[in-house]
């Protein structure tokens, strides 16, 4: 009841004309930064965060979080609509939303994805409200043994219930490994796999990796296959948008697993990328249409974009209450509350209750802002898919090499986003997945800096990843993730006849 008490009063703070206005300016920014590849939330915020130093702090950090909301929208757009990814977490969205544009329903692939998006960051925000308490007590347990039995987990999804090939899938981490070792070894401090190329000492950019692997990789399988002898064409339907947002609660099992995801990877240091691509691989797995996956189905856009937005929204509870930010972003908003005299912790919430509630209740309008912002420009943006394919495809390799060059003005990371946008055509003619390996890109170093810490702290003994229960159940649950497979597989074999003569003779019975 207190938690509700002072909810109350936090609307009374971030309910006002200039603070709606914030909002809805925040917003706009955040989807224009979301829709352009290689800015991206957390750059996003950066770039805004000097013109909030002369602002009160709490008008400052809602205009902050609501640019990280828009941004959490606009990276759907560019997915859905031209299958390059505006956010890192937006890359599983592209498994069906884009296939879903391409065959004539973009405005229900983008209704689908606003939708589920805001359910999962209202339910996020509910966590926050809550259960506050409870999730900074569980936080405080994670050490680096539990944030690689986190990423561990994560890895051994995708064996176990990505859909693909077993040994694909693991040939994928692999070389999403490899590519994640480039570098400066923060454990070591030594340098590493660069080949002798100054360049790669910063290791290679997720962002270079994803527009060479999804929006060049597509491109070039659209060519191959002529795509671009037919333009796509869309009707536009205010009645569609709605239609399709009064569907999601037919798909109510996928919304709240997936929420659940992503409020768990928020809070623990998986992220928002992991949680869209766990939520995808678990919801592929159990979904009675998960054969149709990739092909345009509509829990495949469901799964990701809610478990997205739970986790960016959640990520933000361990960066107010312990000072642990959960994300990127989250850390670039910390940077914010330091410089404006507030040190997040268990006693901002003592200390600072207006500044804290006042942006938890921004939490639920902003997001009811952005909802109505982007509903609002479902029209327009799948108006787009109405240009032939002849005048898109140039217009996405100069997105794809503007985006590149612009993450650090490097000529070296236009040629490796071709590079990448080779190695994505090779994956998708030999049927290999993306999703694995983009996840290693991402997260294989944190899960390498995890691991060796645990290591070291252990002086060597894997016994650290039994030491309590908490860290004991998660590397369990993967380990027997990737035993799935194999058990799937004699099974199998166990429930195929015994001989070829017996099989012969069911048939000749059959006949008779």
């Amino acid at each position: 009841m207190d938690n509700l008490a002072e909810l109350l009063h936090g609307f009374t703070i971030a309910v006002t004309v200039p603070h709606l206005a914030l909002m809805a300016v925040g917003v706009l920014l955040g989807i224009l930064v979301g829709v352009l590849p290689g800015l991206g939330a957390p750059n996003g915020v950066s770039l805004l965060l000097p013109l909030t130093f002369g602002m009160q702090p709490v008008s400052a950090i809602i205009l902050l979080s609501s640019m990280y909301w828009g941004a959490l929208f606009g990276g759907s757009v560019t997915s859905i609509l031209f299958n390059i990814p505006g956010e890192p977490s937006s890359v599983a969205t592209t498994f069906d939303g884009y296939p879903m544009a391409r065959d004539g329903r973009p405005t229900t692939a983008l209704a689908t994805a606003f939708g589920s998006a805001a359910f999962g960051a209202l339910v996020g925000v509910v966590l926050i409200t809550f259960l506050a308490s409870w999730v900074a007590q569980v936080a405080l347990a994670f050490g680096p043994a539990e944030y690689f039995a986190v990423y561990f987990l994560a890895f051994a999804s995708f064996v176990g219930m990505g859909g693909a090939a077993p040994i694909k899938t693991v040939v994928a981490l692999a070389i999403g490994f490899a590519i994640a070792a480039i570098g400066i070894d923060t454990v070591s401090g030594s340098v590493r796999l660069n080949m002798g190329i100054d360049e790669l000492v910063k290791g290679v950019s997720f962002v270079v990796a994803v527009m060479g692997l999804f929006g060049i990789g597509e491109l070039l399988v659209a060519v191959e296959e002529e795509f671009h002898a037919r333009a796509v064409s869309s009707r536009i339907d205010w009645r569609e948008v709605f239609r399709a947002v009064g569907r999601l609660p037919r798909h109510g099992v996928a919304l709240l697993r997936s929420a659940t995801i992503g409020c768990w990877m928020g809070i623990t240091p998986g992220g928002p990328t992991a949680a869209s691509f766990m939520s995808y691989g678990i919801a592929r797995r159990f979904s009675r249409r998960g054969r149709y996956f990739g092909t345009g189905e509509v829990e495949g856009i469901i799964s990701p974009e809610t478990a997205d937005h739970a986790a960016g929204t959640s990520a933000l509870l361990p960066m107010l209450s312990l000072g642990i930010p959960g994300s990127a972003t989250a850390a670039v908003m910390m940077g914010g509350l330091m410089i404006w005299g507030l040190n997040p912790g268990p006693m901002l919430f003592v200390d600072q209750k207006d500044f804290v509630w006042g942006l938890i209740a921004s939490m639920y309008v902003g997001n009811i802002v952005a909802v109505v912002l982007v509903l609002l420009t479902v029209p327009v943006f799948a108006a787009l898919m109405r240009i032939p394919f002849v005048v898109i495809a140039p217009l996405i390799v100069i997105i794809c090499v503007v985006g590149a060059y612009s993450v650090s003005n490097s000529y070296l990371d236009v040629v490796m986003m071709l590079g990448f946008g080779v190695v994505g055509y090779l994956f998708k003619k030999l049927f290999y997945p993306l999703a694995p390996l983009v996840l290693a890109i991402v997260i294989g170093d944190k899960a390498e800096d995890a691991f060796r810490q645990s290591m070291l702290m252990s002086k060597g003994s894997l016994g650290i990843f039994f030491a309590n229960k908490l860290v004991t159940c998660l590397i369990v649950a993967g380990i027997a993730l990737l035993l799935l497979p194999l058990v799937l597989q004699f099974a199998r074999l166990w429930r195929k006849p015994a001989s070829p003569t017996a099989d012969a003779t069911s048939q000749e019975k059959v006949i008779i």
